[in-house]
């Protein structure tokens, strides 16, 4: 898909940073590229060498991660390195840059993975390009003497590994000098030119958790001598979700949901072992703080019941990302001035997880979700799916939206 011709749009003749046609088409080119070589998380080397190479191009100092991939790049500081000394605090704009374990299933795209079962299926390729294109915009701004506010690119690994790669970019000096941090996240329902925005909460915690059962096993005409240790797999299954669901405030949505179940091997064997995996999402934030607690306790009732010993991997993934009035307020600002109000339409709070709320555990900030679906398609190529693919002209729409965010939060 290209990118459409854009018409004027509101505020262009206020606020500088039009986005030349050769970089619309450059960042096109570039996300394209990362979507034929997806990289997984933790392993996006090549991916963070192209990005580093263009903003050295434009005469910016980037700087890898201590872990060895993803990068963060200051524009506007002053300073000879490039990093912030101490003066005015950054804005920060972040992109996730990894891929997923999965098949890209797309038949009839030049672009496709190269890469046997990875995939960009998330928008992370189009997170990177948007992120990449506002940092050149920027730069071309500072150069003119018109970016009043020095601000921080933070290319991020690793937000499809739980507990995500925003713990490692924050221990490497992320948010240092930072005030206030904002990112968009492809959606395929909301059209393209348009973004998503909702203040509070507009992700869910998402955690993770292995299960292993085991007793003496035995035959199964003799149950009663033994622990009947797939019957107890089953009661966990069954019981302990609707037993944590009386334990907390049906209003914060705490949800347990099993993935995976196995155990035994011959019909008349009593097993020894069994092994549960699941996760554990929440939309409210202090729910998500007691759910560990609550989920072990019902885990270990209901095995003790059936006189089972139970271990727990509990996977501490991510909490909700709870967007700040004044940050989702810029972001609302920045997309009006640029395409105006109706460009912006509310949104609802998903059950899916991301790690951009670590960033919000520190410092203010907003997730918008940027609109990737053509406009007038009706059908949906939904996230984590091996056919999802993007109106190109978002990656537009995201530039436009972040550099206007950057001069506006400056004059603030």
């Amino acid at each position: 898909m290209s990118p459409e011709s854009e018409a004027d749009t509101p505020g262009e003749a206020v606020l500088p940073g039009t986005l030349p046609d050769a970089l619309r088409a450059e960042l096109v080119a570039f996300r394209r590229d990362l979507h034929m070589h997806p990289e997984l998380g933790n392993q996006e080397f090549r991916t963070t060498a192209a990005i580093k190479e263009r903003l050295e191009r434009a005469g910016l100092t980037p700087r890898v991660l201590p872990i060895g991939t993803g990068l963060v790049c200051d524009i506007g500081t002053g300073t000879e390195s490039g990093q912030w000394s101490g003066g005015p605090r950054m804005l920060a704009l972040r992109a996730d840059i990894d891929a997923l374990p999965i098949p890209d299933s797309k038949t009839d795209c030049a672009y496709r993975s190269q890469v046997p079962d990875r995939a960009h299926a998330c928008g992370h390729d189009v997170h990177t390009a948007v992120v990449l294109g506002t940092g050149l915009v920027l730069a071309a701004l500072h150069d003119q003497g018109l970016l009043p506010r020095p601000v921080r690119l933070v290319f991020q690994p690793a937000e499809e590994v739980l507990p995500g790669g925003a713990a490692d970019a924050i221990e490497g000096g992320a948010l240092e000098g930072v005030r206030r941090i904002l990112a968009v996240h492809c959606d395929p329902r909301v059209d393209a030119g348009k973004i998503g925005l909702r203040v509070g909460p507009i992700t869910s915690a998402c955690d993770r958790m292995e299960i292993a059962l085991n007793g003496p096993g035995g035959h199964t005409a003799r149950p009663h001598l033994t622990t009947d240790l797939v019957t107890a797999a089953a009661r966990v299954v069954t019981d302990v979700p609707a037993l944590v669901a009386r334990r907390v405030d049906s209003r914060s949505g705490l949800a347990l949901t099993w993935g995976r179940i196995e155990s035994g091997h011959a019909p008349n064997v009593i097993p020894q072992h069994a092994e549960l995996a699941g996760t554990v999402r929440c939309l409210d934030l202090d729910a998500w703080r007691q759910a560990p607690d609550l989920v072990m306790g019902a885990i270990d009732e209901i095995a003790n019941l059936y006189r089972a010993k139970s271990e727990i991997t509990y996977v501490r993934g991510v909490p909700p990302v709870v967007n700040e009035v004044t940050s989702t307020e810029l972001l609302q600002a920045a997309m009006a001035a640029r395409r105006g109000t109706d460009a912006v339409e509310g949104t609802e709070q998903s059950l899916g997880g991301e790690d951009f709320s670590w960033y919000l555990e520190h410092v203010p900030g907003a997730m918008a979700r940027l609109g990737v679906r053509p406009p007038g398609e009706r059908t949906v190529r939904d996230l984590h799916q091996g056919d999802f693919d993007v109106d190109e002209h978002a990656i537009t729409v995201g530039v436009e939206l972040f550099t206007a965010a950057a001069l506006i939060d400056a004059v603030q």
